[in-house]
């Protein structure tokens, strides 16, 4: 099949998918039918019927698709970005992380840091660097890490950063995906026996400033015509003292930060996180704008550790996993393909973040979940995939098999790539 006749059969599959009860439809799949042998029992096959008229224009089609294909298959294969360029240059990836908060990014006395956003540029560190120990993580205030991110001072922020439309779209920045879903609650001492937030009218509360948290405190306390004094820090080891020395009757924080900061307590046992939840929290890394390549590449790092957990993959078996034959392992792990090509990566990249920081779950695990003092449930963190359906977060799919109508014909067909082909 030469490459007018292969973009031809790939006119009639997309013509398919677009219009799937035509009748220009019908014509299309008895075309297609025909030329691979199937053609249904009683209907005439198209290729008997097609004029020559039909037959040039769909090569007119086929030539213009195939410059276009070919005008992409120039420009989107990875050049290498700015961003890409400098972390490269540097050997070392400065990652935004939060000034201390237990789980998400705090370091301990050796200056070593952990946590699920220190997790994320150890990946990305992986990726791209080849080993996830090439981070220099930049602690920032709430109020200066977007400022930090814009002016190029770091590469990622990964700052326990809540994923709104306004951060999203008037700060120069992009939100990659979610790394923590989160919703935002109450502290309060035992000894006030205190069992709900309604019952919060008149209180003093701790909250830190430059944060989605004011707002929605403002917004709890008007919508159920309370009222209340806010006690407003720059920090959070701030936030926890004025709790802590009762400046303010309860603190008010992201649920998982609130568990984090708990234990920084003299009593941790002092304190109770009431029950309810009054916003939603999906927290998650940014980067700037206008460098499509930089932006794909973190995005697909923390896809990979979803991916790598719901395909079962884990820093423990990921070197068995190469000699699986199972085909999407395979392309994960790098033995066959390369998914790496268009991110400007090496095959091996998503290995190596399994292999040096862990999947998803592991990183959860040890960081908020039962490994760690927290002991986070995982809820809303849990995989919503198909072979373990609770949570929100789904694995996002990486290259797959060809096209069912062509499947045992994959001879045939030139490829599109070594990725494989999409659906």
């Amino acid at each position: 099949m030469d490459l007018v006749e292969y973009c031809q059969v790939r006119c009639d599959y997309v013509s398919l998918a677009a219009f799937p009860r035509s009748a220009s439809a019908y014509e299309h799949k008895a075309f297609r039918d025909g030329q691979f042998g199937r053609s249904e029992p009683g209907k005439q096959n198209f290729n008997q019927v097609e004029t020559t008229h039909m037959k040039t224009n769909r090569t007119k089609l086929a030539l213009a698709i195939l410059a276009a294909g070919s005008a992409l298959a120039i420009a989107t294969p990875a050049q290498a970005g700015k961003t890409l360029d400098a972390v490269k240059a540097r050997g070392e990836l400065v990652c935004g992380v939060n000034t201390g908060l237990p789980g998400f990014s705090m370091p301990d006395q050796a200056n070593r840091w952990s946590g699920i956003d220190v997790d994320l540029c150890r990946a990305v560190a992986a990726a791209v660097l080849g080993d996830a120990n090439k981070v220099k993580f930049r602690p920032l205030t709430a109020n200066e890490r977007f400022t930090a991110l814009q002016s190029g001072e770091v590469d990622i922020l990964a700052r326990n950063t809540t994923w709104t439309q306004s951060r999203d779209s008037a700060l120069g920045i992009t939100f990659v995906g979610v790394t923590y879903y989160d919703g935002q609650g109450f502290m309060a001492k035992k000894s006030q026996n205190v069992k709900s937030a309604k019952e919060l009218n008149g209180a003093a509360v701790c909250v830190l400033a430059g944060t989605t948290t004011e707002l929605n405190l403002a917004d709890y306390f008007r919508a159920n015509k309370m009222t209340y004094k806010p006690v407003v820090f720059d920090t959070s080891d701030k936030t926890t003292e004025g709790f802590e020395t009762n400046r303010c009757d309860v603190l008010t924080s992201d649920q998982s930060q609130l568990y984090s900061l708990r234990t920084k307590l003299k009593n941790p046992d002092s304190a109770v996180v009431l029950p309810e939840i009054i916003s939603k929290e999906p927290l998650g890394p940014a980067v700037r704008q206008n460098d499509k390549q930089w932006e794909n590449i973190v995005r697909w790092s923390s896809f990979a550790m979803v991916n790598a957990e719901d395909l079962g993959i884990s820093s423990k078996n990921v070197d068995e996993m190469k000699k699986s034959t199972n085909p999407e392992i395979q392309r994960f792990v790098g033995t066959t393909g390369d998914m790496g090509k268009n991110l400007g990566l090496d095959k091996e990249w998503a290995y190596r973040i399994v292999k040096q920081v862990g999947n998803y779950g592991e990183s959860f695990e040890r960081n908020v979940g039962s490994g760690s003092p927290l002991k986070i449930e995982r809820g809303l963190n849990a995989l919503s995939c198909t072979r373990r359906p609770s949570g929100k977060f789904g694995a996002h799919p990486f290259p797959t098999l060809p096209p069912p109508w062509a499947r045992g014909r994959e001879e045939a067909l030139p490829p599109l790539g070594e990725e494989g082909w999409g659906r």
